[in-house]
């Protein structure tokens, strides 16, 4: 009587190689997607609370400059005019929207204007975690990294980062540097026309001088004054006006 014969379970034929080369890839890809991820989620969290030490651009500025002038401020140390001049120039509608400006979006992309979209809480994620190109890679983590920013952050931390992340000259980074810098006064001593002026710096630093304004600057200044007298009225600095 014949012996029935157990034959070995075949192999499943290996994928070509370019297959299993694409598929390691995607792996690599989606893991380097959720460690990035993680790492902005973690890092979002811990600057809600601890201000972020420093950033790429301001290390760039250090090593070309030979050094850079940066002192942190409190938001309690800035006086509420100056803290609605900033947001009056920057992103009028700071405590209305949830990072992203939809109608500032369209208006942009209707007349072609560029950084007119800007919200203050997509420079505050661009100038704290991520580097100064412009690129579509770096504007998608941006996109991300704001979301995490207004998810993990109060609007008044928002502001206060961004005025301390600011250059408001050459190598001169954030509200306590620049007022005495441009004015040989403490934050605290502004008055609501240097404010209005040094937020009129924005955002072209380098072209711009808060203590020597050209007729260009000072009507930019003015206009920066009524509009922070218009969200004063009309209830739109409650998000940060303490």
């Amino acid at each position: 009587m014949a012996r029935n014969r157990t034959r070995p379970p075949r192999r499943k034929p290996r994928p070509p190689l370019g297959w299993r080369v694409l598929r390691g890839l995607l792996r690599l890809a989606v893991v380097t997607v959720s460690a990035g991820f993680l790492l902005l989620t973690l890092a979002a969290a811990a600057f809600s609370v601890l201000n972020p030490p420093t950033n790429l651009y301001k290390q760039s500025e250090r090593a070309r400059l030979g050094g850079i002038t940066h002192r942190w401020v409190a938001i309690e140390e800035v006086p509420p005019h100056v803290l609605r001049a900033l947001v009056a120039a920057e992103d009028a509608n700071f405590c209305l929207h949830h990072g992203f400006d939809m109608t500032a979006i369209r208006a942009a992309m209707a007349d072609g204007r560029g950084r007119g979209a800007s919200t203050i809480s997509q420079q505050v994620a661009k100038n704290v975690y991520l580097w100064p190109a412009r690129t579509w890679s770096r504007k998608a983590i941006e996109a991300v990294a704001t979301v995490l920013t207004e998810t993990f952050w109060s609007k008044r931390r928002i502001l206060e980062v961004y005025l301390n992340v600011a250059e408001f000259d050459e190598g001169i980074f954030g509200l306590g540097a620049a007022a005495p810098h441009y004015f040989g006064v403490e934050v605290g001593a502004l008055s609501r026309v240097q404010g209005a002026r040094l937020a009129a710096v924005l955002p072209s630093p380098r072209t711009r001088s808060a203590a020597n304004p050209t007729p260009f600057l000072q009507a930019r200044a003015r206009s920066i004054l009524s509009g922070a007298d218009t969200i004063a009225a009309d209830g739109r600095d409650r998000c940060f006006a303490g």
